[in-house]
């Protein structure tokens, strides 16, 4: 396919998370993709600066991935999971539960992470319950946060532009962001902020710790422009948790399996929640999956609770939660995880993406550039009143340029394949350097 499109065609879809007017203006299409780059309509080779949508760190057309969801698909090809189940299901949760910090032992299949959201969030809620606190139903969220786009994720969800049009949801409070003045272009984690975590004990204080089920944050948040964690933070907000029974749910659909130059943002920061949602990297992208991953202890709350034997313990699944395809993808990506040395890799590219990047600090238009791992946010001071007008130039003049660049609100996002080089990395920074100077 050559990537020429009618009118008609163009019209009958109505694309997610996209200006379409725009769009349907001046189409950009990949037809296909191989390692660190997509093909495009016009047959140019583009670089994928942000690994798909922070999915693909293993760069695209995976060979060893695809032989085993070739191998799978001439085998079992979808098998029911609720009251029945497949092998790899379970070879699979117990590989996951192996790589995640002690304690995080059960494992929930989904097939994405706005899925792992949401299921969370409900398991937060019945675990209560369970427990005999039903007053424990409010959630607290962040302020820049993002959870995906199902009912559940928008609520906690901290990003004005994804909740505005729906109205209320559910019955949420949120901290506030840890962008502070003082912070501009840090390296890795901000030196200061960890005291930003004492608002939740003010928000126990409003609330009272009875009727909060859970707090769900990013370890490093992504999709609101790159936002880690201050030194100290994560720490004390476990601590805050503990002290009040409130759940910890980390929400690592983009940190974990590899962007932080660990399998989790938990074992990075040394803090462990009591759910960590998960998705994207799990299969390198190429079939929809997440995992919602939990203590023990919110397990067996389930299952000491529920009655008969035959009675389901947790009234909730998808049709395709441990599809074996998407299962037999998620295996051989955490083979690929491992053979290719992937946390090394990262954590070895990492010092010199983060050099890379804040080489851009003195160029005009940026405000701040957050990184880590080979994550790294760009924030561009507004244009003509408007936060999302130069980001989105600057983007179009990457795509000209043969690069793929996420553009969202007043930032642009850089979350680079796994694979790339280091000289790839420069060429990406020196691009995106001329394209931001570029008036």
């Amino acid at each position: 396919m050559n990537g020429a499109l009618t009118p008609n065609q163009l019209d009958s879809l109505w694309m997610p998370f996209t200006a379409n007017r725009e769009f349907k203006s001046n189409p950009r299409l990949m037809t296909s993709a191989s390692g660190c780059y997509f093909t495009d309509q016009n047959n140019r080779k583009i670089y994928d600066s942000l690994s798909g949508l922070w999915t693909c760190g293993l760069g695209h057309n995976n060979q060893y991935i695809n032989e085993a969801i070739t191998k799978q698909l001439a085998t079992l090809d979808y098998a029911p999971s609720f009251q029945f189940g497949h092998p790899t299901a379970f070879e699979l949760a117990e590989r996951i539960a192996d790589l995640m910090p002690k304690g995080l032992d059960k494992v929930f299949f989904t097939n994405d992470g706005s899925e792992s959201v949401d299921t969370a969030l409900k398991m937060a809620r019945a675990y209560w319950r369970k427990k005999g606190m039903a007053s424990k139903t409010k959630y607290i969220g962040r302020v820049k946060g993002y959870h995906g786009v199902n009912f559940g994720g928008v609520s906690v969800g901290g990003i004005v532009g994804n909740k505005a049009l729906y109205g209320q949801g559910l019955d949420t409070d949120h901290l506030s962001h840890t962008i502070i003045p003082g912070n501009e272009f840090q390296k890795g984690l901000p030196a200061q902020g960890a005291y930003l975590a004492e608002q939740l004990n003010e928000m126990i204080a409003l609330h009272d710790a009875s009727n909060i089920a859970a707090v769900i944050i990013e370890p490093v948040a992504g999709s609101a422009g790159v936002l880690p964690p201050p030194v100290g933070y994560l720490q004390k907000v476990r601590e805050i948790c503990d002290k009040n029974n409130i759940l910890l749910i980390f929400d690592e659909v983009i940190c974990a399996f590899g962007r932080m130059g660990a399998y989790s943002g938990a074992e990075k920061f040394g803090v462990t929640p009591d759910i960590m949602t998960t998705a994207k990297q799990l299969t390198n992208g190429i079939i929809p999956m997440g995992a919602v991953i939990c203590q023990s202890e919110i397990y067996d709350a389930f299952m000491a609770n529920s009655g008969d034997i035959s009675a389901i313990e947790f009234p909730h699944g998808y049709t395709y939660s441990a599809s074996p395809v998407a299962c037999a993808a998620a295996m051989a990506t955490l083979d690929e995880l491992e053979n290719q040395n992937i946390m090394e890799r990262v954590n070895g590219l990492s010092p010199q993406f983060e050099e890379s990047v804040h080489s851009l600090r003195d160029l005009p238009y940026i405000s701040d550039i957050r990184n880590y791992g080979l994550a790294a946010g760009i924030t561009l001071t507004h244009k003509d009143g408007s936060p999302v007008k130069r980001p989105y130039e600057v983007a179009m003049r990457m795509w000209d340029k043969g690069f793929y660049l996420r553009y969202g609100g007043d930032t642009v996002q850089l979350g680079v394949p796994f694979i790339t080089t280091p000289d790839e990395i420069d060429r990406l920074v020196n691009a995106l350097g001329e394209s931001i100077e570029n008036k």
